[in-house]
């Protein structure tokens, strides 16, 4: 039986996620920015928490860690880094580590940039990358601890994992996320494929995440710093990908 992934949409546009195993019934949850959300969703399925994942230490991803504790006795699981960080952190791990939910082994991948610590959490056989906001669907997160050269670093890790691989980032921001992809690559028929698919799913009310690795290497302007069309919106034609990526971020934070 395979992973059970329940995606809980909690405050403007954050997401939550549940995941189960049905075999060993052990159950986690993802990045919990709050927990009343989370403790309904387990009663109606009639699930024991067994486990927090965060990624990174911002409120809106930790919010609900102490409460939770305190309803279920979870372990609160987080980087090795963030420790201080993290409110109730029982088991701190860093790159290379395997966490184990049940049956099933998540590798942990260390990708500073948005924050120093950050990790993410990927389980092969379930194609599924938790990854916080580090990667979003047509983005990436802002820069607010780490460097550019430290999130390009994070952003080719996930680039080398297999292309069916879903994403499972933390918010909602693929549609401005397009706008401004659309900015620097206007041309690029993925992208405006993807435009349409995301303008009918937000109009439904539906998300648009998780989206998958092959889909981002084909509309996400982060991941394709190596694109000439960019490259020649940017005017930087032969530039480095650390530069064209630089710039790139920068120029989303002015969008």
């Amino acid at each position: 039986m395979m992973l059970d992934i329940q995606q809980i949409p909690v405050l403007n546009d954050n997401y939550i996620y549940l995941i189960h195993d049905p075999e060993s019934q052990e159950t986690a949850v993802v990045d919990p920015a709050l927990a009343e959300p989370v403790l309904d969703v387990l009663k109606q399925k009639n699930w024991q928490l067994n486990y927090i994942l965060n990624t990174h230490h911002h409120g809106d991803h930790i919010g609900g860690n102490l409460a939770l504790k305190k309803k279920t006795q979870c372990k609160i699981v987080g980087s090795a880094t963030d420790q201080q960080r993290i409110p109730g952190i029982d088991i701190s791990l860093s790159e290379g580590d395997i966490f184990k939910l049940g049956n099933y082994e998540f590798q942990v991948i260390s990708c500073s940039g948005h924050t120093i610590g950050h990790i993410a959490f990927y389980q092969p056989e379930a194609k599924a990358l938790f990854c916080g906001d580090t990667l979003f669907a047509i983005g990436c997160g802002r820069l607010f601890e780490g460097s550019a050269e430290q999130m390009l670093q994070s952003l080719k890790k996930f680039s080398s994992l297999p292309l069916d691989t879903k994403v499972y980032c933390a918010h909602e921001y693929t549609a401005a996320n397009a706008q401004f992809a659309l900015s620097v690559e206007p041309e690029n028929t993925n992208l405006l494929k993807a435009v349409e698919r995301i303008k009918q799913l937000r109009e439904n009310n539906l998300p648009t995440v998780p989206t998958t690795l092959e889909q981002e290497q084909t509309t996400n302007p982060f991941l394709r710093t190596d694109s000439p069309d960019i490259q020649q919106t940017l005017a930087m034609q032969g530039a480095s990908e650390l530069a064209v990526f630089t710039e790139l971020r920068l120029r989303k934070n002015r969008f």
